[in-house]
């Protein structure tokens, strides 16, 4: 009889830890939030297709729990995704991970002043940290048609925010796609699938040390 009920105790603190883990295994699903335009957003591919469902695919292949949230909008500036900002913080409701951004490229198509798209993604890193949300920025760089003072006031806003705001730079979002036209849709400006599927082979070893 001792014995029975020794072994029922046992089953029964089982079975309390059993459904005492459970809800803290659920708990361990990451958010990551991708802020950015329409090379965040998946312009032109279908939703599995898109930056945040394929770097989702791969922290999940390389055994991560892991939710990327598409807050990527196609045409926005870094002023849209600044005044944006907390309505996209309210959408997702859980406090993210880490938060990608990706700005400032028409910024630059649209030849508005550096100073300005510094200001503003330097005003969204900000307001992240404040919330205690990690940042992984990414770097854009301007086109070779525009001035040569112009891509050089451009291209130092990313570095010299990195360095501000002790965050990680992952140097040019579209490193090893943008010139390559097997990876390009007809506009030469937006990356095909395959495109996506190479900027998440680079920057996943960088997104995954961030999460740790």
């Amino acid at each position: 009889m001792k014995r029975l009920t020794t072994y029922g105790l046992v089953l029964a603190f089982c079975q309390v830890m059993l459904l005492a883990m459970a809800p803290a295994a659920h708990a361990r699903e990451k958010l990551v939030l991708a802020i950015g335009d329409s090379l965040t957003s998946g312009y032109g591919l279908k939703p599995n297709e898109s930056f945040p469902a394929q770097l989702e695919a791969a922290l999940r292949k390389n055994g991560m729990d892991v939710r990327v949230h598409n807050a990527g909008v196609s045409g926005d500036t870094t002023t849209v995704g600044r005044n944006r900002l907390s309505w996209v913080l309210a959408r997702v409701k859980a406090k993210p991970d880490l938060a990608i951004i990706e700005l400032g490229a028409n910024d630059m198509l649209r030849g508005q002043p550096p100073k300005q798209a510094k200001a503003n993604l330097d005003f969204i890193i900000s307001s992240l940290k404040g919330r205690g949300i990690p940042v992984l920025l990414t770097g854009m760089k301007a086109s070779y048609n525009l001035d040569k003072a112009y891509r050089a006031e451009f291209d130092a806003i990313y570095p010299a925010l990195a360095k501000k705001h002790r965050v990680p730079l992952y140097p040019f979002y579209m490193d090893g796609v943008t010139g390559n036209r097997e990876m390009l849709l007809p506009d030469q400006l937006h990356p095909t699938a395959k495109g996506v599927a190479e900027i998440v082979r680079r920057i996943t070893p960088q997104v995954r040390a961030a999460l740790r």
